[in-house]
Formats: C-alpha cells, structure tokens, sequence
C-alpha cells in the first residue's frame, strides 16, 4: 500500500512540476511545452494502474492509434515526423485543467449555500441546476460531487436530482472560458472568436436549464425532491474570475490566449488568498492538493494526453497519403457544420468521449477565419450533448462512481434532451454560420 501511495504522491508532483514550467513558459524565456509534455506523461504512466478500467481501455487505444499512424506514416509514405515532439499534444490543455483545479483552495465554495429553508419541487429542480451550471463554470466537475454530496445528506439522490446534475455541468459547456472543451477547441482553432460564441451558447444554455424543469417537472413527481439553495454570495467568485481573466485578456496580457491566461491565473489567486493565513498555512494547503487532488486528475490527464497524440497521428498520416492539401471538406459552412455536429453527438451516445471527435475532425479539416469560430461551436454544442447522454462522459462516471446510478440509466433518461439540445444546437450552428459567414 505505501508503494501505491509514493507512486502517486511522485505522480502529483510530476504534475505539479509541469504545471510550474508550463507558466514559466508563458515569459518567453524558453521554449517549454516538449518538456512539460515529458513530465505529464510520465504523470501518467505512474498513475496507469490506478485509471478506471474503461477509460484506461480508451487512453491505451488512442495512444496505440495515434503511434501506428506515426509509424506508417514514416515507414510507408516517407513523412518527416518529430519524435522528441510527438508528445505535446493537448498539453497546453492539459496544464489548464490542473491550474483550474486550484480554485478549490479559495475558501470554501458552496459551503453555506445549502443552507437555509428547505426547497423542493420544480424551483428546486431549477436552482439545483443553477447551482451547477454557474458554480461549474469555474470549478467544472467537482461542482457535481459538491452539490451532489450537499444533496444526498436529505437521502439518496433522485433520478430528477441526478440529470439536474448533470445537465447543470454539461450544458456550461456551451459558453464557459474555463471548460476544458473551451480550452480544447482554443488549442485546436486559435483563430476562434469567443463574443460569437458566448452570444450564441449562453442563451442555448439557459434553454437547456428551462426545458430540463419542464420536463422534469413533467415526468416526475417533485414534491419531495430536494433542490440546490444557491446563495447569490457564492456566484461572487466565478464572476470574479471571469471579470479577471477578460481583464488579462484585453489589457494586461493581450498577447496570451484565454487558455494561458486561465492556466496561471487561478493558481495564483488561489495562492494569493491563501497567503493571507501565512505562508506555512498555504505551503501545506498546496502540497496537500498536489499529493491528493492532483493525481485524483488521472483519467482526465490521460485521455487529454492520448487524444492528442491520435490527433497528430492521424493528421500527419492524411497529409503523407494524401498530401497536405487534402481536407474532408472544401468549405465549413452550415452543412458541414451540422453533419459534424451529428456525427461527434452520435459517436458520443456510442461510448466515445467528444474529445476523441473533435480532436479526430480538427485533424483533418482546413479551416480559415470564420470557419473556426464556426467549428469551435459545433464541437462545444456537441461536446453539451455528448457528455449528457454519453455513458461514459466524465460526468456520468462520477455520478455512477459516487452515487451509484448506471450509465445506461442516465443515458436513456437523457435521450429526449440530448434530442430536443441537439436541435436547439443545430438552429444555433445555422445562426453562427450567418454571423461569422
């Protein structure tokens, strides 16, 4: 037991460490990113054993694609390939889900929002949802365990209790700067213009919010179902957050993306409040995450990680055989933009992780000005729908793990609003196609 428990704690320190050099890297003083891609991985080969089996099934066969299409690519159709660098796929990502993972050292959010009177029904429902989705926009999955915990101490969690959860979280996905779809998509498009999508996904979201009271108010009886009392106090800190980062990101940082913005500014403000109990108090808070949370991250690192080496794998594989020119589409207009939508959805309702979609569309599209933007929406929307009702989505793992609800349960009581979203989302896709067109 005390091997397991040094090997994670190394694991945690791996990541950390790169973490660290990621930001050093944002000076300009060295080119950081092969090395932080070193670390990471060697983060994950540590915590292997401890990944959930089905998503270290996943991670092992992205990884086992993405290096066959390196191979035959150089040793079939003769393309030049980066070794040292074949590893640095999705690590500015990566690195932005471990220093958003820092937030939860400020204070202690929600802790008081459970407080108070008593709230059922559809008002319940509706304000559990609202906790999730505003609270989420920062803190991202551990909202979900947070309110989810809150909740179960009335009792065990009601299906109604449970795809509030869930379509809280999912649906931050369609706007949130901080998401980990945002910061993939940025990654994967730089180019994106975030006005357009904060325009078109934050209404989708609040529609999202709006039918799912609707019908769960339709389906079940809420009486006696418990909702989220969610104090206006605890949205302080994620509106915060995000007045800072656009700060960054207009004005003192205009040079950064919002994603390297992201990666450094929530560690430092967790830091910095902190300090305020002493240095000890925060030195031991910091190594307490470090050799605790930070490892917890293993199945979100390792997945990030893989998808980006398939997503170089193949993309270097279609430009040997087909040559660089080669793109699936000639143009990404509304069309193409809605057969891609459909396509990652439906590749999610099939066990896949809409990660895996985008990474593999992105790989082999040519895409110029607008069309980015136009792309970073459809994989957000598919990425809201894809996580609600995919079996295997993040979010459904951890109600499944913590709560005890099948996947296959969440899925099918799903189906209507994944269908209902996705139509909303295909109207939103033909609505940011004009914008951007």
């Amino acid at each position: 037991m005390q091997e397991t428990t040094s090997r994670q704690r190394l694991a945690g320190v791996l990541i950390l460490l790169g973490l660290v050099v990621q930001i050093v890297g944002f000076s300009g003083w060295a080119a950081t990113t092969q090395a932080v891609s070193y670390v990471l991985w060697a983060a994950v080969l540590l915590l292997w054993r401890d990944i959930p089996r089905r998503s270290r099934i996943q991670a092992g066969v992205l990884i086992a694609l993405g290096a066959g299409m390196l191979l035959v690519a150089r040793f079939v159709y003769g393309a030049e390939v980066d070794w040292p660098a074949m590893l640095q796929g999705n690590v500015f990502v990566v690195a932005m889900l471990v220093g958003v993972s820092f937030i939860t050292l400020i204070g202690k959010q929600g802790s008081k929002g459970a407080s108070g009177s008593r709230v059922t029904g559809a008002g319940g429902v509706l304000r559990t949802w609202l906790g999730v989705h505003f609270l989420g926009t920062i803190l991202n999955l551990s909202t979900v365990l947070m309110v989810g915990d809150k909740l179960a101490r009335r009792g065990p969690l009601k299906m109604p209790q449970l795809l509030a959860l869930n379509r809280g979280l999912s649906s931050a996905a369609l706007w949130s700067p901080f998401f980990a779809s945002m910061g993939l998509v940025i990654s994967l498009v730089p180019d994106v213009e975030y006005a357009h999508i904060a325009l078109a996904g934050f209404p989708l979201a609040m529609m999202a919010g709006l039918f799912t009271t609707l019908e769960l108010r339709r389906r079940f009886d809420l009486r006696e179902v418990d909702g989220y009392s969610l104090a206006p106090r605890s949205l302080l800190m994620p509106v915060g957050m995000a007045a800072l980062v656009m700060l960054f990101h207009f004005w003192l940082t205009p040079s950064l993306t919002i994603v390297s913005i992201i990666t450094f500014l929530l560690p430092a403000v967790a830091v910095l409040s902190n300090l305020r109990e002493g240095p000890r108090f925060t030195l031991r808070r910091i190594r307490q995450h470090s050799l605790t949370r930070l490892p917890a991250m293993r199945g979100e690192v390792s997945l990030f990680l893989a998808a980006g080496l398939l997503t170089l794998g193949l993309s270097t594989l279609v430009s040997a055989a087909a040559g660089s020119d080669w793109t699936l589409f000639t143009d990404f207009g509304t069309p193409q933009a809605m057969i891609s939508f459909a396509a990652i959805s439906l590749s999610a309702l099939a066990g896949l992780h809409p990660i895996i979609g985008v990474s593999v569309l992105a790989s082999i599209l040519n895409l110029e000005g607008g069309e980015q933007t136009l792309f970073a929406f459809v994989a957000l929307s598919s990425w809201a729908v894809g996580t609600s009702v995919g079996p295997l989505s993040g979010i459904n793992l951890s109600l499944q793990g913590r709560y005890g609800v099948s996947g296959y349960r969440m899925m099918t009581n799903n189906l209507l609003y994944a269908a209902v979203l996705s139509l909303l989302s295909l109207g939103a896709i033909a609505g940011v196609s004009l914008v951007v067109g």
